[in-house]
């Protein structure tokens, strides 16, 4: 009876050790890989740009804009599903977004510094210059969401925005390829 007792407690002891160095050695892939921010812009959308939705103006709703600049991964990989947070603000400093710190996606991020650019919604009539504060990314090193395949359709928001259009030059990023596909 005793060796019965002695032999279970080293067993989950065993057990309890094996888990432990597992997580260990596996939960650095489940940890956000943090992406630096450089030289941002916010600019309202071109009229010609599907996030404008010119067929859509009303005196209420929402102004297109884009939030563009380099993004930087200080990494040996690529970081996948990357998000990008920051504050928008008005001229008077007040928030654009108030309940809002995830200001979008930015996908695949390559090792080294890329261009990126994703479309925001500000509320219409919101004073400008806008301003950005706090931007910061992060991702994964794995998915961690469903990615959209070919034959689905995206909302005008969610499309991809071409970084080397907003500068007058050729795209950085081909906007019709994954970058982990490049």
């Amino acid at each position: 009876m005793k060796m019965n007792f002695l032999q279970s407690s080293i067993l989950k002891a065993v057990l309890t050790a094996v888990l432990l160095v597992f997580n260990l050695v596996f939960s650095d892939q489940a940890l956000a890989a943090n992406l630096s921010l450089d030289q941002l812009s916010i600019d309202a959308c071109a009229q010609t740009d599907p996030g404008a939705q010119p067929s859509l103006t009303r005196p209420v709703g929402a102004s297109c804009y884009v939030l563009s600049g380099e993004v930087t991964n200080p990494g040996k990989f690529a970081v996948i599903d990357s998000d990008v947070f920051a504050q928008i603000l008005d001229p008077s400093g007040e928030p654009v977004l108030p309940n809002r710190a995830r200001v979008g996606s930015i996908g695949d991020v390559q090792p080294g510094s890329s261009s990126f650019a994703l479309r925001l919604a500000i509320p219409s009539g919101t004073p400008g210059p806008l301003q950005v504060k706090g931007a910061k990314a992060k991702g994964f090193k794995a998915p961690v969401r469903t990615r959209a395949g070919d034959d689905d359709e995206l909302l005008p928001l969610e499309e991809a925005v071409d970084p080397g259009l907003l500068w007058g030059t050729k795209a950085v990023i081909p906007v019709d390829q994954p970058l982990d596909q490049l």
